[in-house]
C-alpha cells in the first residue's frame, strides 16, 4: 500500500510542475497581449490628438472676422509655438488691419487631414481646407488650401511650429 501511495504521488508530481509551467505561459502571455494592446490603444490616441490638434490650427488659420479679429488672432497664437508662432505674431499687427479694413469674414473647413510622419514629440500633417470669404468686394467666396503643419507636443497638447502652404 505504501508503494501504490509513492507511485501515485510521483505521478501527480509531473502533472502538477506541468500544470505550473501552464498558468506561467498563459500568464506571460496574458500580460504581454495586454501590454501590446496598451501600445496599440496609445499610438491610435496620439494619432487622433495629432490629428485634432492639426484641423483645429488650421481652422482657427482660415476663420477670420473682423469683429473678432483679436479673438481669432488669439485662437491662432494659443495653437501655435516656435517659429510659427514668431512669424505669426509678427503679421498680426497687418493681418489685423487688412481684415477690419476690408470688413472680411473668412469660415474654414477642413476637407481632409492625414498624418505624414509623427513619433511621441512631433508630427507632420497635410491638411485641406476651403474658407468661405466675404468682404467689401466679394461675397461667398470658396478659397482652396493645402497645408504642410508641424506639430511639436508641450505637455499634453500639440501645437504647430511650422505651417506652410503647399500646391
Amino acid at each position: 500500500m505504501a508503494a501504490a501511495r509513492t507511485a501515485r504521488g510521483l505521478t501527480s508530481i509531473p502533472v502538477l510542475v506541468l500544470a505550473g509551467v501552464v498558468v506561467v505561459a498563459a500568464t506571460v502571455a496574458v500580460l504581454l497581449l495586454a501590454n501590446r494592446l496598451s501600445q496599440e490603444s496609445a499610438a491610435a490616441q496620439r494619432r487622433d490628438d495629432i490629428l485634432q490638434a492639426a484641423r483645429q490650427e488650421s481652422v482657427n488659420v482660415t476663420t477670420l472676422d473682423h469683429r473678432s479679429v483679436d479673438r481669432d488672432i488669439g485662437r491662432v497664437l494659443s495653437g501655435a509655438t516656435g517659429n510659427f508662432k514668431k512669424e505669426f505674431a509678427a503679421g498680426t499687427k497687418d493681418l489685423k488691419s487688412l481684415v477690419t479694413t476690408s470688413q472680411a469674414v473668412s469660415v474654414g473647413e477642413v476637407l481632409e487631414a492625414g498624418i505624414v510622419t509623427a513619433d511621441s514629440d512631433s508630427a507632420r500633417v497635410l491638411v485641406v481646407v476651403d474658407s468661405t470669404v466675404s468682404n467689401t468686394a466679394t461675397t461667398g467666396q470658396v478659397r482652396h488650401y493645402r497645408m504642410q503643419m508641424d506639430l511639436t507636443r508641450s505637455g499634453r497638447r500639440w501645437l504647430t511650429s511650422d505651417l506652410v502652404f503647399v500646391s
